[in-house]
């Protein structure tokens, strides 16, 4: 498992269909993360621009080891998420 301080970062806007999979994926298996919508935070969607070469592509997902997904698939983010265990 991850350890006790390493969070999930989720990326994303309410009216997004996929960050709402992707939080509810998160949410259905009980896995913490910090929930960041980029409407409400600037900075934040800056980060997610500078990321993504410009885009505000959400869901953008950083990992406790670096990693990011962007716009992932259930079966990306079920791998991704068994390579932290």
């Amino acid at each position: 498992m991850m350890g006790e301080n390493a969070q999930i970062v989720l990326y994303g806007t309410i009216w997004c269909s996929g960050t709402r999979f992707a939080r509810s994926f998160l949410d259905e298996r009980r896995i913490p993360y910090q929930w960041v919508d980029i409407d409400q935070d600037p900075k934040a969607a800056a980060c997610v621009e500078e990321i993504n070469r410009g885009y505000r592509s959400v869901p953008t997902i950083i990992f406790p080891d670096g990693s990011i997904l962007v716009e992932p698939s259930q079966s990306e983010l079920e791998h991704k998420l068994q390579t932290l265990e």
